[in-house]
């Protein structure tokens, strides 16, 4: 029993992490099922016929924001105060941040968007996304960008382990790059299908609520009192 519950521990170590940012993988999930339903790969085949992969094989969504009356100085104010609060831990992090050209860049983090547990391995999906913000007088390009799906392998952590009372020393674990014109829908013939699915919906549903993060906080501010009135 030790063993079992040993094994288990390894895999659910990695649902459990906690993360700061914006909104964890278990809120992101409901907000993603409110909006696109629980049936993922349909979700996610209706969802690729918009999409297309950039030339580096990543999803990139770009918006430009207006923000009428505030100039370049006042914008950047307010999103380097969004992107220094949401932006500041070990795994989700600004990479750069230039006042003077009004760029800001981030790399997010959402672990355990997806997660599967097999006969013989188990794996968890996070993704890494990339925000820039490009910031003008009166208004902000944001692009949001998926390089690739992150996945953590159990080799050894699947359910037959478990059953079997393998070791939990026997369990291995490999860290993958999912690259996204090999997971579905960009590719058919794809063997983790239902989880890459799951993927692009989390990992687009994050980027509706990144971007409507962002538009709210050039127009009303991080905490809505951010004027001159005091």
């Amino acid at each position: 029993m030790k063993k079992t519950v040993l094994l288990l521990a390894i895999f659910c170590s990695l649902l459990i992490t906690a993360n700061a940012q914006i909104l964890r993988a278990e809120e992101l999930e409901k907000y993603a099922k409110e909006k696109y339903g629980e049936k993922w790969i349909d979700a996610a085949k209706k969802l690729g016929t918009q999409l297309t992969l950039d030339k580096n094989n990543a999803i990139t969504y770009v918006q430009v924001m207006e923000a009428s009356g505030k100039d370049k100085e006042q914008l950047y104010v307010l999103l380097n105060y969004w992107f220094t609060s949401t932006f500041n831990d070990a795994k989700s992090v600004i990479k750069l941040n230039e006042k003077e050209t009004g760029t800001i860049i981030a790399k997010g983090y959402v672990d355990n968007i997806a997660q599967h547990i097999g006969g013989a391995n188990s794996y968890a999906v996070s993704i890494t996304p990339i925000i820039k913000c490009d910031i003008k007088d009166e208004k902000v390009r944001v692009t949001y960008t998926i390089p690739y799906y992150s996945a953590t392998l159990i080799v050894g952590g699947g359910w037959m382990s478990v059953l079997g009372g393998t070791p939990n020393y026997s369990a291995q674990r490999q860290d993958e790059k999912w690259v996204l014109d090999k997971c579905f829908p960009f590719a058919e013939k794809d063997k983790h299908k239902k989880t890459s699915s799951k993927s692009l919906i989390m990992a687009h549903a994050y980027s509706n609520v990144v971007m409507d993060k962002i538009e709210e906080c050039i127009k009303n501010g991080l905490v809505g009192n951010e004027n001159d009135n005091w």
